[in-house]
């Protein structure tokens, strides 16, 4: 699927069935650009690439430029010390930006607070090391493993912009690399208040057919995204009749916290927690557009601080079987680009989206002796006095 511009649906009045809440957002998703950093070549490539997409992005003034010192410096670290290492460059999919992710499979950061300390480099870049990518970058999120790796996600965005809406969401949509188009696609709706619809759908085959299958489901999926998804998954069906057809998961974050699957094919849902993948939920045998089934809606508990994983079947499932603690605690951002980066099929396309819930409205008012609760580094409870 070709990258496009992010399409916002509102609609006048109170939001009817299907209809986009006024002045939401519902965006489609962009193709993200992968540069593997296996030679110190690439550091210019990711460079430009950055540049690129940030002016793509309409960020004004020395942002562009901002974005690719990002992402040299950080290509560049990964030249130096690590090895098989990838950025992962895209448009931001919720509001105007871009992210930067890296990854790799170096020997980690044994010395964290020295690494972010700006003017600590040991590369001749156009910055000062990590302490200036911090600096520069709007966000910034970093978690290492010595011996192991490192995952940065590094975003800019436009002075005084918001942050997104809702709970924090991720994702990463890949062609195959032998082709130009990519056969998945992802999008998400803000469909009703404390309310969020995400689909993720994988063409079936890859190039232009699956494409084309694609851009058809995510044109149904925006037309009313906040339909029940059992008639939101027979919309796009009809829309796929005159296409190979697709495998579609709907994932809908419900307001008290919970959330409702419905899926053909392989496309598959987790629910990752601190202490491990709670449901592993797979779609209907079938195909939209072609031979679906009645389609089936699962509720899915989510426990508090876990995250929603939707992926296509570009991403190996094998990942659930033994993740690790610091996998299941990566924040979205650097969960999708970890599964990318280590669980990529390199024969398909690939997209994974990852999510947090909904968080829950107090269903009254608070009690008089409510406190408010803060967690230590350690992450035990600590009350405020």
């Amino acid at each position: 699927m070709s990258a496009t511009d992010p399409a916002h649906g509102t609609s006048g009045g109170s939001p009817g069935p299907g209809r986009p809440a006024p002045g939401r957002a519902a965006v489609r998703s962009p193709v993200s650009a992968r540069i593997r950093i296996d030679h110190y070549s690439a550091v210019h490539l990711a460079a430009a690439t950055a540049r690129r997409i940030a002016l793509d992005s309409a960020l004004p003034g020395a942002l562009p430029d901002r974005a690719a010192v990002l992402a040299s410096e950080l290509a560049s670290n990964i030249a130096k010390h690590a090895q098989d290492g990838s950025l992962f460059v895209q448009p931001l999919p919720l509001r105007a930006g871009v992210e930067i992710l890296a990854s790799d499979r170096g020997p980690g950061i044994p010395d964290l607070g020295a690494a972010l300390t700006d003017g600590w480099t040991t590369t001749n870049t156009l910055g000062s090391g990590l302490g200036a990518v911090r600096r520069i970058a709007s966000e910034f999120t970093l978690r290492t493993r010595p011996g192991l790796g490192t995952l940065i996600c590094a975003r800019v965005t436009a002075p005084g912009a918001p942050p997104d809406p809702g709970p924090d969401l991720a994702a990463l949509c890949l062609p195959l690399e032998s082709e130009d188009s990519c056969g998945d696609g992802w999008s998400v709706a803000d469909t009703a208040p404390g309310e969020r619809t995400v689909v993720v759908v994988d063409g079936l085959g890859h190039g232009a057919p699956a494409a084309e299958a694609a851009e058809a489901a995510l044109r149904a999926f925006h037309r009313a995204p906040g339909l029940p998804l059992p008639a939101l998954m027979s919309a796009l069906h009809r829309a796929l009749r005159h296409t190979r057809g697709a495998a579609v998961g709907l994932l809908r974050l419900r307001p008290d916290g919970d959330a409702d699957h419905c899926a053909v094919g392989n496309v598959r849902t987790q629910v990752a927690g601190f202490d491990g993948v709670r449901s592993r939920l797979s779609g209907q045998p079938g195909v939209v557009g072609w031979n679906m089934p009645v389609p089936r809606v699962q509720r899915v508990a989510v426990p508090a601080g876990a995250t929603l994983v939707v992926h296509s079947d570009g991403i190996d499932a094998r990942w659930t079987h033994d993740p690790s603690p610091f996998l299941l605690r990566l924040p979205p951002p650097l969960l999708v680009a970890s599964l990318a980066h280590d669980f990529r099929r390199s024969r398909d396309d690939a997209t994974v989206v990852a999510t947090g819930a909904v968080a829950p409205q107090p269903s009254g008012p608070p009690r008089a002796d409510a406190r408010e609760s803060t967690r230590t580094d350690e992450g035990t409870p600590k009350r405020d006095a």
